[in-house]
């Protein structure tokens, strides 16, 4: 395998491509979930994770399926069985992902000011 050294700054680089998954809404609360659950079947994610759609769930878990994050395994049994988990590349994200949710959750109240404060001072011109 050859190695390949990224550069985000360059726009040809593959780890643009990497920072906009990982970067992702539902890819962080896809890999949340499956660091605290471990094995998830798609209507479990689904659940645990308000607001995403069957579509943008399903092209969220197959990015990052193609990206060695995640992976899917199927049972052959009927109804058919498919559990999701997270590589262990994928479990190398959980200090990132942590970091990031706890930001979010530390700082709404921040941020929810600034936008009120900024809508404010924007429509007031």
């Amino acid at each position: 395998m050859e190695s390949i050294v990224g550069n985000v700054f360059d726009p040809g680089c593959p780890t643009r491509k990497v920072l906009d998954r990982v970067g992702d809404r539902w890819t962080v609360l896809v890999v949340s979930t499956l660091l605290d659950a471990g094995t998830c079947r798609f209507t479990e994610l689904r659940n645990r994770i308000g607001g995403v759609t069957p579509k943008v769930l399903t092209q969220t878990l197959r990015g990052l399926e193609r990206d060695g994050l995640v992976t899917r395994t199927v049972y052959a049994q009927v109804p058919p069985r498919v559990d999701y988990r997270l590589t262990p590349l994928g479990q190398g994200l959980d200090k990132l992902i942590a970091a990031i949710r706890d930001w979010a959750e530390d700082h709404i109240g921040e941020v929810v000011a600034a936008q009120h404060e900024y809508d404010a001072a924007t429509s007031a011109t």
